[in-house]
């Protein structure tokens, strides 16, 4: 059954601004960016947000619904508490543009740090081979739809704007699905120590909580990577081997 609710929209330019409140039909099935939508459409028509796909796989949509970051396309109404008033903001961890657009740009900056693929020379067959368990473990980093939730809800960058020395979660399974490709020949792991700043992270499991792909970015991810900086650098056998060999 239609009904009215309230929603708390941030308006404003470049951090300025305020939540403004509108009161809203909505119908059974709709989802948040239906409202904002509606809200565009009867109400503020100036009202700015990013949106493309809406089947959650562009990522343009992406907002902080009552302080979680989440695709507003993949949000429904009915998941809400609708008896309270309904909050959508800007992403937190970016800079704002307008309203509820935040300039995502500093992640296309990151991501072209990272070394590009390299594959091995091919077998004396002509050929490349890989098992299909190799295949499975980074096929799973590629359904990444760049729609930076888990950048915005990494404490590392959202708390503490570590955005020049820590390279954030999304870039941590970009490179994983690198280091991890049978094929790829490209050494990354300095990348990830330094550049990267993988020791920033603390494996607190929010960036995979909000990933609307269901991505196990903590676990087959960050993990794995983290433990390939310890092997090279932190292992006693090898770190007494440098000092020995000056290497």
């Amino acid at each position: 059954m239609p009904r009215t609710v309230k929603m708390k929209v941030f308006r404003g330019e470049k951090g300025e601004g305020a939540i403004h409140d509108y009161n809203v039909h909505i119908d059974d099935g709709m989802v948040v960016l239906d409202v904002i939508h509606r809200i565009q459409a009867t109400q503020a028509p100036d009202l700015a947000c990013r949106w493309n796909c809406k089947a959650g796989k562009c990522g343009s949509c992406s907002a902080e619904v009552n302080g979680k970051p989440s695709l507003m396309c993949m949000t429904r109404m009915d998941s809400l508490d609708l008896e309270k008033p309904i909050t959508v903001e800007p992403l937190m961890t970016f800079p704002h543009v307008r309203d509820l657009v935040t300039d995502v740009s500093w992640n296309y900056t990151v991501n072209k740090r990272i070394k590009p693929f390299k594959p091995k020379a091919k077998e004396a067959d002509g050929t490349h081979r890989m098992f299909q368990y190799e295949v499975d473990r980074v096929q799973e980093f590629r359904k990444c739809i760049e729609c930076y939730l888990c950048q915005t809800v990494c404490h590392v960058l959202r708390n503490h704007g570590k955005h020049e020395e820590f390279a954030g979660p999304r870039f941590m399974i970009r490179t994983a699905s690198l280091e991890m490709h049978p094929l790829d020949v490209e050494d990354r792991v300095p990348f990830i120590k330094e550049e990267g700043g993988i020791g920033f992270c603390n494996i607190t499991k929010c960036c995979t909580e909000v990933c609307p792909e269901h991505i196990h970015i903590t676990d087959n991810g960050i993990i794995p990577m983290k433990e390939r900086v310890a092997d090279r650098y932190y292992d006693p056998i090898k770190m007494l081997f440098r000092v020995l060999t000056g290497k």
